[in-house]
Order: C-alpha cells, then sequence, then structure tokens
C-alpha cells in the first residue's frame, strides 16, 4: 500500500544481490559444509516462490500482511545466513 517503501524494498531486494558476493568470508567455498546453511537455501528458494505467487495476487487483505511477512523472511535471510556462517566456522575451528 505504501509506495515509496515498495519502492525502497524492490531497490533494497536487488541491490542485496550485488553485495553479497563482496560479504563472502568463508573459510570454504561451497554449502556442502554447512548443514544449517543448506537448510537456509531451500527456505530462501520458498521464500522467492512465495514472493513471486504473492505479487500476482491483488491487492487486498490476507495477502497485504502476507506480503509483508514474507519481505520481512525474505531479507532475515541475508542477516541470518552469515550469521550461521561464522558460527558454524567457530565451531569447525574450535
Amino acid at each position: 500500500p505504501n509506495k515509496l517503501g515498495g519502492v525502497i524494498a524492490l531497490v533494497m531486494s536487488i541491490a542485496i544481490l550485488f553485495f553479497m558476493p563482496l560479504l563472502h568470508t568463508n573459510e570454504t567455498q561451497g554449502l556442502q559444509f554447512y548443514p544449517l546453511n543448506q537448510i537456509l537455501f531451500w527456505y530462501m528458494v520458498i521464500m522467492i516462490l512465495l514472493l513471486t505467487w504473492i505479487g500476482a495476487r491483488p491487492v487486498e487483505a490476507p495477502y497485504i500482511i502476507t506480503g509483508q511477512i514474507l519481505t520481512i523472511l525474505y531479507f532475515s535471510y541475508y542477516i541470518i545466513n552469515p550469521l550461521i556462517i561464522k558460527l558454524w566456522d567457530n565451531m569447525l575451528n574450535s
């Protein structure tokens, strides 16, 4: 419903994809050594599919709140994923 908020979210959702390679500081390169991040990967795939589906729905009461919750979950992935990688690296190095 808020156009400025929607534009900011759209720009941030694209911009965050450009910054992710710069923030990649893993000790290993693949996700095969990070089992929690494998689960988070599929969480992200589901979030993208649900956000795509909710974007095609009309702007009505149940879809608005669903879209807002899914957007928060989408951006939380980019906060949680590096934290779990650091936690897992610390557990393996200890």
